[in-house]
């Protein structure tokens, strides 16, 4: 709609006070760049609601990507923790005897953690473990029954290791020293390879999830921008009077630019907060069944619910104004530097 001569006059009075005092007063200028740069964003409401919108979406997709990456992971670590070679030796081998192959097989570098379990001891974690079936705890206790276990129960030696996806070296001292040998079930082989599967299915899932959340992001962030992008310029040519006039008062380039900046900006830290908000709430949301289902993730909990949320809606809105930032520069360069020029 077109502005009265008297409106002309106003605005031009207006703008010549600000350009003046914007020489004089940097903070003043500032103050208004921002003030100015939030009416643009009310002016426009609804092309900066879809702009938010947009930019929520990619920075969730982001915060998702960043969180299932994390579980996943914290995941396989775990399944990884759980995994133990364990090798059987013959029934009734001594506690003295398992002692020696256990200094034998810390020899070998990617050992961790050894615990040896003589017949016996297998026995009473057996019946500990079958404490809620009394006929066949009572079956078990027999002397005879004992016995007859004792004598088929092999003595366990199980062994956490740094690198499960490692264990050449352990499976070769095994198999080639004469001590270990000798004491060795026929019956049981060492299970090497229990769990392997598992563990890589979890790590191709985290590397999709990782994959697949950053291409989704690039999608989204491309959308963003070209969102923001036509936003800046529509709201350019709304104001291409307001830019022509001052230019006439002699306003700067940068006091020109930074509503248009400051607007787009604005739709980053509004994008940041919802964004932010919904991914802690969403997390929460979930953080309960993927526990009961027997997944760990009390680390990434610990850091979402401690001191480090600040931190993560202080990153999210950072990468919002960043987004902001760089679209707005985009159209500002390409739109407003031919009004300048004109």
């Amino acid at each position: 709609m077109p502005k009265t001569t008297k409106e002309v006059k106003n605005t031009k009075k207006n703008l010549k006070v600000m350009s003046k005092n914007g020489k004089s007063h940097k903070l003043r200028t500032t103050s208004r760049v921002v003030k100015y740069g939030a009416i643009g964003f009310g002016r426009n409401i609804w092309l900066s609601i879809a702009a938010t919108l947009v930019m929520t979406i990619t920075l969730l997709v982001l915060f998702i990507t960043v969180i299932a990456s994390a579980v996943l992971n914290a995941t396989a670590d775990s399944f990884r923790e759980r995994i133990d070679v364990t090798i059987f030796y013959q029934p009734g081998t001594s506690a003295e005897t398992l002692s020696n192959l256990e200094e034998i097989i810390k020899t070998n570098d990617n050992v961790r953690e050894i615990e040896t379990k003589t017949s016996e001891q297998e026995y009473e974690k057996f019946l500990e473990e079958s404490q809620d079936d009394e006929n066949l705890i009572t079956t078990l206790k027999d002397e005879n029954m004992k016995n007859l276990m004792l004598q088929s129960m092999q003595a366990t030696m199980r062994i956490k290791v740094y690198d499960i996806d490692n264990i050449d070296s352990l499976k070769q001292l095994v198999e080639t020293n004469d001590k270990i040998k000798a004491s060795l079930d026929d019956e049981r082989l060492p299970t090497y390879d229990v769990d392997h599967a598992e563990i890589q299915t979890i790590t191709d899932w985290a590397n999709i999830a990782k994959n697949g959340g950053l291409i989704l992001s690039f999608v989204f962030l491309a959308i963003s921008i070209l969102v923001i992008f036509n936003t800046i310029r529509m709201a350019i040519y709304s104001r291409s009077e307001e830019i022509y006039m001052m230019k006439l008062v002699g306003a700067d380039s940068s006091f020109i630019r930074g509503p248009f900046l400051v607007e787009a900006q604005m739709c980053g830290v509004v994008s940041g907060i919802i964004a932010a908000t919904l991914g802690y709430i969403g997390f929460n949301l979930v953080a309960k069944p993927i526990e009961d289902y027997g997944i760990s993730i009390a680390g990434i909990r610990n850091i979402v619910d401690s001191q480090w949320l600040i931190v993560i809606y202080a990153a999210t809105i950072a990468i919002g104004i960043l987004i902001g930032s760089i679209s707005a520069r985009i159209a500002i360069h390409r739109y407003l530097a031919k009004n300048l020029a004109k």
